[in-house]
């Protein structure tokens, strides 16, 4: 009588189990994982020497200075529209003075980060997956490994760490420009100082609204990163595959950060932090 061995009556049943779900679902699966194996890889690196501080640097600046100026504009735009939006209905209701601390509070708290975000996984996510993608159909990344040298670490690591800690500086920069659009749209309307204005802003924030927004913005930060690097990094077919890596690190990227900002928006509503 034969008997099964346990490791093929296992493999038999994951086959089973694979052969059940759509081509489409067994492909984001198979995906999530190499995203996952691709992300442990980066903390498995990150931790060991060489250090490449310059590249590091180097990335950090160019993810600022890539990203500032769009951000600035942007940022600028949604405190003033948001000012003069909300302005006719406080009025209505008699609470035109809680304009600062609910412009504030929405910036701060929840657009800001959330749009900021955006803006950086379609400006940077794309230039990475476009990056790292020409470099991996030109053979760069093989070369780089020929003459010995870890282009893990020199091209992976040192983008994702600086997008993980350049995002939150952004998004404090293009929070304080959007509150500067949100005072400047009160003060066409109605008389008031720029002194005036954000001591009210001041005395309506706390330390619990400021925190889980910064918080946040790190993982924002490293699901762009990740993503980005992880499309060019394994790109494919030509320059038809860069143009898709970097097309679908926007989409990916984009669509964690609305996945990260839900999980982070539960887990201050169950500490009491809104």
């Amino acid at each position: 009588m034969n008997k099964v061995r346990p490791n093929e009556s296992a493999e038999g049943e994951s086959a089973s189990i694979s052969s059940l779900l759509p081509a489409g679902m067994k492909d984001f699966f198979y995906e999530a994982g190499d995203i996952a194996r691709f992300a442990s890889r980066f903390f498995k690196e990150v931790l060991s020497p060489p250090y490449e501080f310059r590249e590091f640097l180097h990335q950090a600046y160019e993810t600022g200075n890539r990203s500032m100026p769009l951000v600035g504009v942007t940022s600028f735009i949604i405190g003033l529209v948001l000012s003069l939006q909300s302005r006719p209905t406080l009025i209505e209701f008699g609470a035109e003075s809680w304009l600062p601390k609910m412009v504030g509070l929405s910036i701060i708290r929840e657009i800001g980060p959330v749009i900021i975000a955006l803006i950086c996984a379609g400006k940077i996510g794309s230039g990475m997956g476009a990056e790292l993608g020409s470099m991996k159909v030109t053979e760069q990344i093989d070369a780089m490994e020929v003459s010995g040298t870890n282009p893990f670490k020199y091209i992976v690591v040192t983008r994702v760490l600086a997008t993980t800690l350049m995002i939150p500086v952004i998004t404090i920069i293009g929070d304080a420009i959007a509150l500067y659009g949100s005072y400047l749209a009160v003060a066409m309307n109605e008389q008031t100082s720029f002194t005036l204005y954000f001591h009210q802003l001041n005395d309506s924030l706390e330390f619990t609204d400021l925190l889980p927004s910064i918080i946040k913005t790190f993982f924002f930060g490293f699901a762009i990163g990740i993503i980005g690097c992880y499309k060019g990094y394994n790109s494919r077919k030509g320059t038809e595959g860069v143009g898709r890596s970097a097309n679908s690190a926007v989409v990916i990227g984009s669509l964690l950060v609305f996945i990260i900002d839900l999980v982070a928006v539960q887990i201050t509503n169950f500490f009491g932090y809104i």
